[in-house]
């Protein structure tokens, strides 16, 4: 069997500078990868199975399976490298669905890994490429799983980052992107400028310091859609030592950054107390060195 980690990717500021003439925004953001993630299983079979396990895998397992980005991309290399499907992929689903931590492109990218290794595929090829933008742009960016600027070109390398302590929580209610970015452009939200760090921060601090100058422009419209992201990121804010609190993608998961492991455990244990039904956990985004997978 094959085991692939597909790591939450968090967008640490997000700011939306325009609109391209085919509909597309335009990002300027610096995404980062967390210690917490989905898993992929590989294993060989007589013919093609994908199954969903896990915690999260409720809403997925009503969706027809085509739809599934797994799905997508492990068809769309069979058909690129001649290779047969005759194995199982299974999804161990830990991260909330629709959560604007791309979990789907991360799970998609996985995928792409674990095939690659069983089939000997080149990651240098050119089609592998391909395959990974046929699930967007966040499946390449995914399958690198590093600290990257998201730009209009594409992506650029990111500062490197401190070791950062985090906690994620989530109110267990899913929003689809298109809905958000479909309010921010009905509702008429202004565009910001691109903004990326100077530097490198040393420390969490100075991580948080530079994150209050930006902003997440899909804050406003995913609040007007799920109000109850206003109360995460309060509950995130209230907790002792927490430096900074923010709503990751398209929402509705938020993030806090503490200084310290023991300082992240106390406050995801407190939260999970005050709201047993929200999705809390605690994590770090590891530094650059620390990454666990290259690609």
């Amino acid at each position: 069997m094959i085991s692939q980690f597909a790591p939450a990717k968090i967008n640490l500021y997000l700011h939306i500078t325009g609109r391209r003439p085919d509909g597309y925004h335009v990002l300027d953001s610096l995404t980062a990868f967390a210690g917490v993630g989905d898993e992929i299983r590989l294993e060989p079979a007589a013919h093609f199975d994908f199954a969903v396990e896990g915690p999260q895998a409720a809403l997925l397992r009503d969706e027809p399976v085509e739809k599934n980005l797994v799905v997508k991309v492990a068809r769309g290399l069979a058909e690129r490298t001649g290779k047969n499907l005759d194995l199982r992929l299974t999804l161990v689903k830990n991260l909330p669905v629709a959560s604007g931590i791309g979990g789907g492109s991360s799970d998609a990218a996985a995928a792409l890994r674990a095939l690659a290794l069983h089939w000997g595929v080149d990651s240098g090829d050119p089609g592998f490429w391909d395959v990974a933008a046929l699930g967007g742009q966040d499946v390449p960016v995914c399958l690198r799983a590093e600290t990257c600027y998201i730009t209009e070109e594409g992506t650029a390398a990111g500062p490197i980052l401190p070791h950062t302590d985090i906690v994620l929580v989530n109110p267990n209610q899913s929003l689809p992107t298109v809905e958000v970015y479909k309010c921010f452009r009905d509702d008429g939200f202004a565009f910001s400028a691109p903004a990326r760090l100077k530097e490198s921060p040393q420390n969490v601090a100075e991580l948080a310091t530079s994150l209050k100058e930006r902003g997440n422009d899909l804050a406003a419209p995913a609040l007007k859609l799920r109000p109850v992201i206003g109360q995460v990121i309060m509950a995130l804010e209230a907790t002792q030592h927490c430096v900074f609190a923010r709503m990751s993608g398209s929402g509705a998961t938020c993030f806090g950054l503490y200084p310290g492991r023991d300082h992240a455990r106390k406050a995801a244990a407190e939260i999970l107390e005050a709201h047993p039904d929200w999705w809390v956990i605690q994590s770090h985004i590891p530094k650059h060195a620390d990454r666990r997978q290259r690609f």
